[in-house]
């Protein structure tokens, strides 16, 4: 339990410079994607800067993973929209809830780490649909809504100075790391951009245009809704997709950060974080979330590697929705939007394309499936289920036509079948074709020195074949069994009949 009382490791040195300014930048990045998520949903924006700061500051000083950002992301909103459409803002408040319950008990329960049964090629399809979807939520910016509350795309001049504002926003986020890396490029570039529009009163799209973000603290509120079954019927499903598709994010998002930093997260311990921060938003109005691969990747660009930058991204939030708002509602949407352009092309695995040609066709069946569930369906937990499915099967197929047997009969007479490769479901027709009982010896002994009997259908296999010989008034006996063999055999004793042969090397009793 301790591991979640040490909040700080102190004995690390913590760059307080870079923490001040990602976590800074984090802010300044969080806050369109809160706003346009919440937006998108029908919400109110503070909805969605409250679960910003809220997911922020409890998964920084509770989570598993140092530099790991988590606020309002648009991955968990997506699967409730339409809970918000039919039912309103109350059942989402509740669903959030029953979410993060669930989050916390993958957390208690330690099962966090079947993550770890996520395939290379699934996480490469994962992140270039993410980074697709972010890029594509930019264009979206170029679209401008007016009173009547018809959607057009901006023309003329308008159009021509947002897509020129953003096109030197990602110079400086490109170029700017080439002269000093002391300051993080997209903080920079938010401020230059910004101080372009305000010396020339440039009039452009800006924060303002997409909502008002001024407000106060979150207050305690309890759902309300009916606490009734028919309730839990509504939001069950709703609070299920979204655990999963959070606690999916968050752990992948977990890995890539040890993979750049590294290191090693946590993941039980970012399951109850999430989960704690998840309950947090439901019972104090924000719309609920998880970790945001794009702002991480912020963070860790800008140098972060402590839990500090992502509590001072939060305080920043806060601050910003009771003080801040009428400076940061000037910000042009242009530089926001180049900044999570230029993360996007950060986040999409190009490695992944140079190495296409070197990977097997299932590999890159499974990436290109799971990319584009991602970005038709905006459904992480789907995609990512479907491509381990598929990368199952496909090792099932490869091991299935493994299974090798040597045959060759000793001086007694005896028939020796040595199998090669597991027994499992997948191979147990290629392992029963193998024998011959009408032609075999009166005894025949199958080796499993260098094969392990999987699940009850390699059981079932052995069954329906001792039973073939037994027919021929034959004997069949196993040999070499391991352990953990002899111990699903001896659980299965009801429904098979197999005799197992004396082995010094395992000491395997002989069947009485």
């Amino acid at each position: 339990m301790n591991t979640y009382l040490t909040i700080f490791d102190f004995s690390k040195k913590i760059n307080y410079k870079n923490e001040l300014l990602a976590g800074f930048t984090v802010a300044m990045t969080m806050i369109p994607e809160s706003l346009s998520f919440a937006i998108l949903a029908g919400l109110s924006p503070l909805t969605g800067l409250y679960a910003a700061f809220m997911m922020g500051l409890v998964t920084a000083i509770l989570g598993g993973r140092p530099g790991m950002v988590s606020g309002g992301a648009g991955a968990t909103i997506v699967v409730l929209i339409a809970l918000i459409k039919t039912h309103g803002i109350e059942y989402l408040f509740a669903t959030v809830v029953l979410a993060g319950i669930f989050q916390l008990l993958v957390g208690v329960f330690k099962l966090g780490k079947f993550v770890r049964l996520i395939p290379q090629p699934v996480m490469y399809g994962f992140l270039n649909g993410l980074a697709v979807i972010i890029f594509m939520a930019q264009i979206e910016q170029f679209k401008i809504t007016d009173s009547n509350g018809v959607v057009s795309w901006l023309q003329g001049t308008s159009l021509y100075i947002m897509a020129g504002l953003t096109v030197v926003t990602i110079a400086i986020v490109y170029f700017f790391p080439k002269i000093t890396k002391v300051i993080p490029a997209s903080l920079v570039a938010i401020v230059i951009v910004f101080g372009i529009v305000l010396g020339f009163n440039i009039n452009t799209k800006t924060v303002a245009d997409i909502a008002s973000i001024s407000g106060s603290l979150p207050s305690f509120h309890i759902p309300q809704i009916p606490f009734s079954l028919k309730t839990l019927e509504i939001i069950f499903p709703y609070a299920m997709i979204m655990a999963g598709v959070g606690l999916i994010e968050s752990l992948l998002t977990l890995s890539m950060v040890d993979e750049i930093t590294d290191s090693k997260g946590n993941a039980n311990r970012e399951s109850v974080a999430q989960g704690v921060a998840n309950i947090t938003n439901g019972f104090f109005g924000g719309m609920g979330g998880c970790a945001m691969v794009a702002q991480t990747l912020v963070n860790l660009n800008a140098g972060s590697r402590a839990r500090l930058s992502g509590i001072i991204a939060s305080i920043t939030i806060l601050m910003i929705i009771l003080f801040g708002a009428p400076f940061i509602e000037k910000i042009p949407m242009a530089a926001l939007v180049g900044v999570m352009m230029m993360v996007a092309i950060s986040t999409f695995q190009w490695v992944s394309i140079r190495i296409v040609n070197k990977m097997p066709k299932s590999d890159i069946f499974v990436g290109i499936t799971v990319a584009l569930i991602t970005i038709v369906l905006h459904n992480l937990a789907l995609a990512v289920l479907i491509g381990v499915i598929i990368s199952a099967l496909v090792f099932a197929w490869d091991n299935a036509k493994r299974i090798r047997a040597k045959k060759y009969v000793d001086e007694k007479g005896v028939k020796y079948y040595e199998i090669y490769g597991p027994l499992f479901f997948g191979s147990a027709t290629a392992f029963t074709d193998k024998f011959d009982p009408a032609n075999d010896p009166d005894e025949v002994v199958v080796d499993f020195k260098e094969s392990r009997i999987v699940d009850m259908s390699a059981i079932d296999a052995l069954d329906k074949l001792s039973k073939r010989y037994a027919q021929q008034n034959k004997k069949l006996y196993l040999k070499h069994l391991s352990e953990d063999c002899r111990k699903m055999l001896k659980n299965a004793e009801a429904i098979i009949e197999v005799n197992i042969q004396e082995d010094p090397t395992y000491k395997v009793m002989p069947e009485e």
